[in-house]
């Protein structure tokens, strides 16, 4: 199947206040950004011509560029406005949509402070990874070869573009072994996240999850804790260590690309997609439409 990048495509993208052309989406190669990742990023998804939990995605984005020490120059109800404009122009019901804030090209150096700060927002179509059918039968995993800092290390709680370093670097080794995804440990050696969502086990009906001490506590994620204490389920947050696997019956991964999606194997760990998964799955489909 063709590929169709990214930079040269037909519709619009919203550019620090205004719609543009989607090829004139530009910045220059001398962006502080690029060079220090002084960047942060949302993922969202739209349902049916509506942003699911639109005000919480906007309000992380904030949030992520005040750790990363600088302020985009637009409420959060201005981002909230911009997103929706950005979707009704492109056309779409359901969809993709990345907002993503920067340090611009005024000073190269670590130190930039006089930057000016843009944000960006664009909208694709991008269908869910698999069908319902395909999820219940389990994606794979291995386990990654990096692993998340200590949060005196990184600014672990923004959605910051350097943090994502290790995931690519840990998805890309996975695929290269036929794998689907990989497991991120912390520096602890304990359960992480998978490389672009979080994750949970059901252990004896009970839904277990690691505490987001270290990484992001994600939208979806949280969301999905809500709608299965909704449907009867305990739900633990806690440290989890890669052992303990072994007790899971199912297990899954929770995010805004990801949904609710089974998995059927972490190395040398199986689990079998079953009620649960199909339940919250079910469940989350309901709530985003």
């Amino acid at each position: 199947m063709a590929v169709i990048p990214f930079d040269d495509r037909d519709g619009v993208i919203w550019y620090d206040g205004k719609l543009i052309p989607w090829r004139d989406a530009k910045l220059h190669v001398l962006s502080h950004a690029l060079h220090y990742a002084s960047c942060v990023f949302e993922g969202e998804r739209a349902y049916g011509g509506k942003v699911f939990k639109l005000t919480e995605h906007s309000q992380r984005l904030i949030d992520s560029g005040r750790l990363l020490g600088f302020e985009i120059p637009y409420s959060l109800a201005e981002i909230d406005e911009a997103t929706n404009e950005t979707l009704k122009a492109a056309g779409f019901g359901d969809a993709y949509v990345r907002p993503v804030a920067w340090r611009g090209s005024e000073m190269m150096g670590v130190a930039a402070q006089a930057t000016r700060i843009h944000l960006a927002i664009a909208v694709w179509q991008w269908p869910s990874y698999f069908s319902p059918e395909a999820k219940m039968k389990g994606i794979r995993l291995k386990f990654a070869q990096w692993k998340r800092p200590h949060p005196e290390t990184a600014p672990t709680r923004a959605k910051a573009a350097g943090l994502y370093m290790i995931c690519t670097l840990s998805k890309h080794n996975a695929e290269n072994e036929g794998f689907d995804d990989a497991l991120m440990l912390d520096w602890r050696g304990q359960i992480a996240e998978a490389t672009g969502a979080n994750v949970f086990f059901v252990i004896d009906g009970a839904i277990h999850t690691p505490a987001p001490d270290c990484f992001l506590d994600g939208i979806t994620r949280r969301t999905v804790i809500a709608l299965a204490k909704e449907c009867g389920y305990q739900v633990i947050e806690r440290p989890m260590m890669p052992e303990e696997m072994a007790k899971a019956q199912e297990c899954f991964l929770t995010g805004t690309a990801a949904e609710v999606t089974p998995v059927g194997l972490i190395g040398d760990y199986r689990f079998t997609p079953g009620e649960v998964c199909a339940t919250l799955m079910k469940a989350y489909t309901a709530a985003v439409s």
